[in-house]
């Protein structure tokens, strides 16, 4: 793909080099080549744990690398017209929060959509940066977020031009794709950086077809889910900077939160994914391409179901769209989509991404055949001629505007009392509410409980979305601040307690 030979994998190359070599282990992890522990020799088999190994000299070292890993990169930066690539083993939830803890400190703003991953507000409480939220756009019919309008980014940057940076998602869970350039190009010009949640978009950057990526787009940093559709092992991600970040700085930051013992699973699993991608990616990404294209059209032929797609697309808040992405809206089905995800799990063994209020996602990616497209197909179509109801009673919005009344990180380690959920009513919480997945939370610390909150919660908790980030695992109860109702303070961004 670029001026480096993409074939090579030089952290694959070192471990078998390292086979070779018959090593004598008197060294971690302790299991020492599986030999220490037979069960999991069994079940991960011997080829798996004879390259589950710590650092050493011919394998470099992930905290300061210097070699194979250096090596490895540099191959990853070209591969993504990167100026570097950080190799990134605690998932796409580290790599989003090195980015943010790489600009932004105590008291700094942060311009973001609400509608963001819960890494994001969980690095503000770590930080103490303070989240200026601009509203999605929400799609009603469908119950979806959109992506942000430049115009309200805007307006944010005019309202807080002593912001430090702006976090784009993109693309969302569902594939919509915000105008990055335009985004991009409005931050720079008022001095801000431009970090981009590309946790859903690792295959943007092999597929000349789909949606600009964030290092094209001029972006400063963007965190990339290469385990998601790269091919990679689960947690494994990659951190990419643009050419006006210090990368001994990002480096640095890393290093503050990552293990010091990477695991050469998952830092192997990057290497072997990449130069699959570099040489092969275009390919692998047609078929991808195809396989969705036909589900989509096979399932808005079942009725009832609307697999969308393009024809979203307004050149704003849905400026592309990723066609990869298997969404469909279930609500004319008269079954919420975590129902549908439900049955397709528990009576056909068919495991989606997620199901919210009103959408599932099949995510198709490198490893799909078409005969598990087939098996979709006709489970959505038995599902809607065997349990397809009355609409009557449906909730559709999935987003509802916040109220920020303190900074996520004074809310969470502020004096809290839990409540009974019903109870709960004009209070600040101080933990999360989520469905999970997709991980956005529904209330954040610092925000305030309304009556549309409460009854959204208790929506989703009888339709079986699976609530998590609250202590009460049950959500009979919240932890909210203690002491503080609405009609007591007045409502602000990034609001301290001393100012209470």
């Amino acid at each position: 793909m670029g001026a480096l030979n993409q074939s090579r994998a030089p952290v694959l190359e070192a471990l078998e080099e390292m086979k070779r070599n018959r090593l004598v282990p008197f060294d971690v992890p302790g299991h020492k080549r599986g030999k220490g522990n037979s069960d999991l020799m069994q079940f991960l088999g011997e080829k798996c744990l004879s390259v589950d190994v710590n650092s050493m000299k011919m394998l470099d070292n992930l905290c300061h690398p210097v070699s194979v890993i250096k090596e490895a990169e540099e191959l990853a930066a070209d591969a993504f017209g990167a100026a570097h690539a950080f190799f990134m083993v605690g998932g796409t939830t580290s790599a989003v929060q090195s980015m943010v803890l790489s600009v932004c400190k105590r008291g700094d703003k942060l311009i973001l959509p609400r509608n963001v991953h819960r890494s994001v507000i969980n690095v503000m409480i770590l930080c103490g940066a303070v989240p200026v939220y601009v509203n999605p756009d929400m799609n009603h019919e469908l119950g979806i977020s959109l992506g942000m309008r430049v115009s309200e980014v805007e307006k944010a940057i005019a309202e807080n031009p002593d912001a430090k940076a702006i976090l784009i998602n993109n693309p969302t869970y569902y594939g919509v794709c915000s105008n990055l350039k335009a985004i991009t190009r409005l931050a720079h010009s008022h001095g801000m950086r431009v970090l981009v949640d590309e946790a859903h978009g690792a295959h943007f950057y092999f597929d000349r077809d789909l949606p600009m990526t964030a290092m094209e787009a001029g972006a400063d940093m963007a965190a990339v889910s290469m385990h998601k559709s790269g091919g990679s092992l689960t947690q494994s991600s990659f951190l990419l900077i643009g050419p006006d970040m210090s990368k001994g700085h990002v480096r640095q930051i890393i290093n503050l939160t990552q293990t010091t013992s990477g695991s050469y699973l998952l830092l192997s699993s990057l290497d072997i994914s990449r130069r699959n991608m570099a040489l092969n990616g275009q390919e692998i990404f047609g078929k991808v391409k195809d396989m969705v294209e036909y589900a989509r059209k096979e399932i808005n032929q079942i009725g009832d179901y609307y697999a969308y797609s393009k024809e979203l697309v307004n050149g704003d808040s849905v400026y592309d769209f990723d066609i990869t992405k298997l969404s469909v809206n279930t609500l004319k089905v008269g079954l919420a989509g975590i129902e549908v995800y439900d049955l397709l799990r528990d009576e056909y063994d068919i495991q989606t991404e997620f199901g919210d209020i009103g959408n599932i996602l099949a995510y198709v990616s490198v490893g799909d055949r078409p005969r598990d497209i087939e098996r979709l197909v006709s489970a959505l179509a038995e599902i809607r001629r065997l349990y397809k109801r009355d609409r009557t009673g449906q909730m559709t919005a999935e987003y509802i505007n916040p109220r920020v009344i303190f900074s996520p990180q004074d809310a969470f380690y502020s004096e809290k009392q839990s409540v009974l959920l019903e109870k709960c009513r004009d209070m600040v919480c101080a933990e999360f509410v989520m469905c999970y997945p997709p991980g956005i939370p529904i209330l954040a610390p610092g925000e305030l409980i309304t009556e549309e909150i409460l009854r959204y919660i208790i929506y989703a908790k009888e339709k079986g979305c699976q609530m998590t980030g609250m202590e009460d695992m049950e959500l009979n109860s919240l932890n909210v601040m203690k002491g503080i109702r609405s009609g007591e303070i007045e409502p602000g961004k990034g609001m301290s307690l001393k100012d209470a």
